[in-house]
């Protein structure tokens, strides 16, 4: 029975040897936690300790996935800008595929009901958080070997319009200046964990990619949460993008009525939500 049972063993080692490692699916619960970290951290206004940390913390993530990153800075108002561009390793010219989130929360809760909570800060679980948890998220499960030039990056100062000194949008405006070259499609995801769940159309975002992702969302099952109807029209990270002539949509639920409040928490986001954006544009990206 020796021989028997070597050989058998031996069978067993080649095959676990040959085995594919499995394909990581996109998972929401993981994704929650990565918000869960950032909000603990505080407010990620742009100069604060919080925000600092934020930095930090995206960057090991990414690092700890296996993504090169760097950061791209510019002096703005005494505050320096700071982007993290996050690139996945490939052989591949093209095509060039950019999803953005910004990670700054607002220095103001101004649309809170009350007033003495008008001068918080907003601590951003949805409106910040959720859609830098999604791309941690993706940046852990993404399978090497993808054909495309995939390229994550976090802006700040996406979140301080309306204040004084500050504007919307400034973190994109300032990636945008100095980008080199013309990414195929660029996707922006904001305020995309709201446990009641409502993407439209948006009518700034270009028409033929959002039917293209939205359609794949109705694959999955996630058409009741992709609406493909149109709704808003916002001002966002796409918007620098769109004026230099390149495709992009703004993946956003504006039906949010915490925007801008000291309500914006953690309890006002599910798993759940997070996990049916990021599946959808896991599978985007798979798309060949």
């Amino acid at each position: 029975m020796k021989p028997f049972i070597t050989i058998a063993c031996v069978l067993i080692l080649l095959l676990s040897s040959c085995t594919t490692p499995p394909v990581l699916e996109f998972d929401g619960k993981n994704a929650y936690d990565y918000a869960k970290i950032q909000v603990e951290f505080g407010p990620r206004t742009p100069g604060s300790e919080a925000h600092q940390k934020t930095i930090e913390f995206i960057t090991t993530e990414l690092s700890s996935s296996g993504w090169s990153t760097e950061i791209q800075s510019e002096e703005l108002n005494g505050y320096k800008i700071q982007n993290i561009i996050a690139k996945m390793p490939s052989s591949v010219d093209q095509p060039w595929i950019i999803i953005g989130a910004h990670y700054d929360s607002r220095f103001f809760a101004d649309h809170d009901p009350k007033i003495e909570n008008k001068n918080q800060p907003v601590a951003g679980a949805n409106d910040g958080a959720s859609g830098v948890a999604v791309l941690l998220e993706l940046a852990r499960v993404l399978p090497d070997g993808i054909d495309k030039i995939i390229w994550f990056v976090f802006f700040d100062v996406e979140d301080q319009g309306n204040i004084e000194g500050w504007d919307w949008i400034l973190g994109s405006r300032s990636f945008v200046n100095v980008l080199d070259g013309k990414p195929d499609a660029v996707v922006i995801l904001d305020m995309i964990g709201d446990k009641d769940l409502n993407i439209y159309f948006e009518h700034n975002s270009d028409k033929e990619l959002q039917e293209e992702i939205w359609n794949i969302a109705a694959d999955l099952g996630y058409q009741d949460s992709f609406i493909q109807e149109y709704k808003y029209t916002i001002l966002d990270d796409h918007i620098p993008f769109i004026e230099k002539g390149i495709t992009a949509i703004d993946i956003i639920d504006f039906d949010y009525p915490y925007w801008h409040t000291s309500q914006d928490t953690l309890d006002k986001i599910s798993p759940e939500s997070l996990e049916i954006i990021g599946r959808t544009i896991y599978h985007w990206l798979l798309v060949p």
